[in-house]
Formats: structure tokens, C-alpha cells, sequence
């Protein structure tokens, strides 16, 4: 927490240099794969056909698929000191319209890296989300209330349906608690009107991301005849952003307020960055909004994710049950600070995210001409670094279709485990800003699950991902939870 006494406020041709350019022309329904394909199948059916490196078509846009460890690596290693994304243009777009700033997400070039910068030092390291703990832990709080009161529910006592809308919720609650320093009651039994509407400017917003990506590629004089993509994108942003000005404008008046009497002003992120006017309004309500936005889909899928593989492989669940009841004691709450001695919790998670990672590929465009796995790439291509076909490749990851959190253990301080296989939080500079969010939530919610409960599948058949974009599940994962007789 930071306390404040100050008073202010506030299209190329690719050429090889020994080898043929392998080619695929796609439509768009081929190179977005829709909600009944399997994921991976698009990355990982092309590149056994094509090789490691191929170009496709997205719309007009020619795009340069990268499917391999190293040349990934290739990639990342060679960035600027300000990465471009690609791909942002619908994002970027719906804010001229609207006369709204860019966030950390949609911005490139100077504005992104001073927002970076602005943003890294407070929630970049482990030892700055720590603060967070206890917060984070209230809400885990709720989401075992709310457990408990849907299974109760069930005619079994136990059965709680459709995982991961619960996890959207706890994840939105934990987000905004650090975001907006607010609670919202998401996991409250009647929910309050304006987060249901921002539940469901969410869920929209997830369900139409495939048809967002259309928006993006199909040309503007073509939207009256198509316009359901774009309307419901803007539509869908109307929401998070007026969600977004709601809270920041009342933090802003309590934090005026309290100034005027005198009074010192304690608070979290959203409190520093008005105090200390680093960023502009509108540059605090778009890096919020996106902040928020980019938590939520990926806390929530890895978490239901997590405790759906817990629950297919109840030995594994027996060893991290056993790893944090030795460590910590029994029942005893873990804190940010406690997850550094539970190797097998990070360990799950990082399985998870290698198995399912919620987005399975990234987008760079290439700042300079780039030579790349023998192939000359000029400047300005659209790059899709294809991270699930990596992380389900045998080359990087023995008996890759597995569930083993116990590969991502090191033997000793000399042991490497690899790094390029399996980077679902991208790498370098243009790294996910929340990536230390999310992990803090995740950390300290399968823990206590872990410890208070037995977590069972009643289902006989495998769960199967589906892509739109987002990896997520191709059917509701619902799950028994089942009370451990050890636990006080």
C-alpha cells in the first residue's frame, strides 16, 4: 500500500535464402478455427504439412506462421525496445470513435512504452502484487462460500455446474479488488445491478472475440452488409468503459474529498496513479478497463482448467494436498510470501498453462527485415507465434499430451526447464503487465481449495478445448466438492 500527503490530482514478398517459401492461402473461417474445432488443430495440422515456418491469409492481410521453439525464440530475442503487437486495429478504432485512449494493450510505440513503464514498477514483481495477499485471500474467502452454497443446491451435496463461470466471477472480484479497490459482489448470491451489467459486457465481449477478429479483417464498406461483429464489439466496449469511469471517477472524488480535510490518503494502484498523475484520466480508464479485461479470461479458463485436471488425476491432487499441509500446517491460510515453499502449486499452474494455454498463439509485426530460420522477412509483416503447437511439440515436452506438473521441478540449481516450449504470459518487454495478478489469484485459490476439499469429475468422458479465439472448454466443466475430514 502507498500513502499520500500531496495535494494533487487530478502485403511482402517473402524470399528464403536457400529453401522454398511454403505457402497455404486461407479464408477466414480456415484460419480462425470456429467453436466446434478442436484447438491446436489449425497451428498444429498446418505446421506438420508446412513445416515450422509458413504464410496464410487472414482477410487481405498476409500472415507468417511460426511453429517452432527456437525460431520463436528467434523472434522475441530480437525485439525493440517497444514490440508492435499487430492486430490492434479494431481496438484502436473503437477508441478514436469514442474519443478514448488507448491502454497498455491497444497502444504501440512511445505511448505504450510510457505507460509501460509507469505500470512495471507497480505490478511487475512477485514483491509488488505481495501487498495483495490479504485482499485476495477475502475473496477466496467468498469463492469458498460460494462453493458451498451451490453444492448445496444439488440433489448430491457435492456437484457444483459449470466451473468456469464461477472462476469468471472470482476472477472479475479479485481483479477489481486490486484494480478499482473495490469489491463489486460477484460472488454474492444476488449480485448488484451494475456488475451484472459488467459481467455481461464481459461475457460478451469473450463469447464475441472470434466475430471481433472477423471485424477486424473485414473492410469498412463492407459493415453494412456484416455489422453484427462491429456493433457488438463496440457495444460490448461501451459497457467495460462505463463500468471502468464509474469506479475511477469515485475513488477520484473520495481521494479529493479526503485531501480537502486534511486527511493522508492510503491506497493500492488505482489510488497512486491519480495521486501521482503519471498517466491521464483517459489513459487510467483504457489501462484499467484492459487490465481487467485481460485478468479475467485468463485466471478464469486456467482455473477451471486446474481443478478440472486435479480432479482426473486424484494422485497428483494427493501430492500437492500432501506438499501444502507439510509446509504450511493444516488449514492454515497460505499468503503470497508462502507460495516461493510450494513448488508443486506454481508447478500446476504452469502445467496447466502449457497444456491450455488461454491464448494459443501471439501476434508481432516485424519492426525491421528479420532472417528468420534461413527465410528473409521484411519489415512490416504480420508474424502469429504459434505457443500451443510449441508446448504440445515432443521435441520440447517428453510425452507432451500428459498432465505432469512435476517436469516443471528442478532437480537442482543447475537444472534448467525450458523456456521458449511454454511462454502462455509472452516474454520480454511486451510480457503480460498482469501476469503477477493472475498468478497471485491463482496461487492462493488452488491452494485453499486444495486444502478444504476433495475435488472429484463426475464425468466419464474428457473435457475437450474449443478456440475462438480464447483456448476455453468445449463443454462445462462441472465438478464434485467433496469437504476433507482432516480439514479445521
Amino acid at each position: 500500500r502507498h500513502s499520500y500527503t500531496h495535494s494533487h490530482t487530478h502485403t511482402h514478398t517473402h524470399t528464403h535464402t536457400h529453401t522454398h517459401t511454403h505457402t497455404h492461402p486461407l479464408s477466414i473461417p480456415r484460419l480462425v478455427p470456429g467453436s466446434q474445432g478442436s484447438a491446436g488443430v489449425y497451428p498444429n495440422s498446418l505446421g506438420k504439412k508446412y513445416g515450422k515456418i509458413f504464410k496464410s491469409r487472414f482477410g487481405p492481410q498476409l500472415v507468417v506462421s511460426i511453429a517452432d521453439r527456437d525460431l520463436v525464440a528467434q523472434v522475441l530475442r530480437a525485439e525493440s525496445t517497444a514490440p508492435q503487437r499487430g492486430n490492434m486495429d479494431s481496438w484502436k478504432e473503437y477508441r478514436d470513435l469514442r474519443g478514448r485512449s488507448t491502454g497498455l494493450i491497444s497502444a504501440e510505440g512511445e505511448d505504450w512504452l510510457k505507460m509501460r513503464s509507469v505500470l512495471r514498477q507497480l505490478v511487475m514483481r512477485p514483491r509488488d502484487v505481495a501487498v495483495f495477499s490479504d485482499d485476495v485471500n477475502k475473496v477466496v474467502d467468498d469463492l469458498i462460500k460460494r462453493i458451498c452454497n451451490l453444492r448445496a443446491q444439488e440433489v448430491d451435496g457435492t456437484t457444483v455446474q459449470n466451473m468456469n463461470d464461477l472462476f469468471f466471477k472470482y476472477a472479475m472480484e479479485g481483479m477489481a479488488t486490486i484494480l478499482y479497490e473495490c469489491r463489486l459482489g460477484c460472488l454474492e448470491n444476488e449480485i448488484p445491478k451494475n456488475t451484472q451489467d459488467y459481467i455481461s459486457a464481459l461475457h460478451l465481449m469473450f463469447s464475441s472475440f472470434k466475430m471481433t477478429m472477423y471485424a477486424g479483417a473485414i473492410p469498412k464498406w463492407l459493415r453494412p452488409l456484416i455489422p453484427k461483429p462491429w456493433e457488438e464489439f463496440c457495444h460490448s466496449w461501451d459497457g467495460l468503459f462505463k463500468f471502468s469511469l464509474i469506479h475511477v471517477d469515485k475513488r477520484f472524488s473520495d481521494i479529493k474529498e479526503q485531501l480537502e480535510r486534511g486527511e493522508e490518503v492510503k491506497g493500492g494502484l488505482l489510488t497512486h496513479l491519480l495521486i501521482t498523475k503519471e498517466m491521464s484520466i483517459e489513459e487510467i480508464y483504457a489501462n484499467v478497463t484492459e487490465m481487467l479485461l485481460a485478468g479475467v479470461d485468463t485466471t478464469s479458463f486456467t482455473l477451471t482448467w486446474a481443478t478440472y485436471l486435479l480432479a482426473r488425476h486424484p494422485h497428483i491432487q494427493q501430492q500437492i494436498f500432501t506438499e501444502v499441509t507439510n509446509t504450511l500446517g493444516p488449514g492454515v491460510i497460505a499468503s503470497a510470501d508462502d507460495i516461493s515453499h510450494l513448488p508443486l502449486i506454481r508447478a500446476l499452474v504452469k502445467e496447466t498453462l502449457r497444456l491450455f494455454p488461454v491464448l494459443p498463439g501471439n501476434g508481432r509485426v516485424t519492426q525491421d527485415d528479420l532472417l528468420v530460420g534461413g527465410y528473409l522477412i521484411p519489415k512490416g509483416t504480420q508474424l502469429a507465434l504459434c505457443h500451443y503447437s510449441t508446448s504440445m511439440d515432443e521435441e520440447n515436452f517428453t510425452d507432451a499430451s500428459a498432465f505432469r506438473p512435476d517436469r516443471w521441478l528442478r532437480k537442482d540449481y543447475s537444472d534448467h526447464v525450458d523456456n521458449f516450449g511454454s511462454i502462455p504470459f509472452g516474454y520480454g518487454i511486451r510480457s503480460c503487465i498482469g501476469r503477477r495478478i493472475a498468478e497471485l489469484e491463482m496461487h492462493l485459490s488452488l491452494t485453499r481449495l486444495i486444502q478444504r476439499f476433495h475435488i472429484v469429475s463426475p464425468l466419464t468422458t474428457d473435457v475437450k478445448a474449443k478456440t475462438h479465439g480464447l483456448l476455453c472448454p468445449g463443454a462445462p466443466v462441472n465438478l464434485q466438492f467433496i469437504d476433507r475430514e482432516n480439514y479445521t
